[in-house]
């Protein structure tokens, strides 16, 4: 008798993942649309971030959850701003963006720890923002296929070089074509 193998809810996950981020680098949609997607994606799927996390799979998912929600929320404020709409109304959306944000860093936190910080390297990134210059920094868990971090929490960043992962040097992205590309 065969047997199927039934799609695993992470095996749904990162193969959509690695789907639209395909479709990114093809030129297929914009960084907007690869945004978009990927929440109308994390809705279908239902599935909240994870409190504990205790897995490489569940890691991920909750980076990617609150950091596709954080730039939703900022894309929209954005949006809101262009139209000219009341300072309430995009500040609000903002607020979001922050909220989710500050949930990324957290969630990215209590993910690097449970990593142990091995075969990973940090460090500041090339990028096209005045505004990030010397503030965004990569993390890429060397390990894992597709597996690169962003973050510009201070925190994180102490604990990486406390952990003698951080090179105190500014590199091109390993994703430069999407860090560098507004959305």
């Amino acid at each position: 008798m065969d047997y199927i193998k039934k799609e695993s809810i992470f095996d749904k996950f990162f193969n959509h993942r690695d789907s639209l981020i395909m479709q990114f680098k093809n030129g297929d949609i914009s960084k907007s649309e690869y945004i978009k997607a990927n929440i109308d994606f994390i809705e279908r799927l239902n599935m909240k971030p994870f409190n504990k996390i205790d897995s490489f799979e569940k890691g991920m998912y909750n980076y990617q959850y609150y950091n596709m929600l954080a730039k939703y929320y900022y894309m929209e404020a954005k949006q809101l701003k262009n139209k000219g709409e009341p300072q309430k109304y995009f500040q609000s959306f903002l607020d979001e963006g922050y909220y989710y944000y500050q949930q990324k860093d957290k969630s990215t936190l209590k993910f690097l720890k449970f990593l142990k910080f091995t075969n990973m390297e940090a460090y500041y990134i090339k990028v096209n923002s005045d505004s990030l210059h010397g503030k965004l920094y990569e993390i890429h868990l060397k390990d894992y296929d597709k597996a690169i971090l962003h973050s510009k929490s201070y925190k994180i960043l102490d604990i990486l070089v406390k952990e003698g992962v951080f090179i105190d040097n500014i590199q091109k992205s390993l994703i430069d074509e999407y860090v560098n590309v507004k959305y």
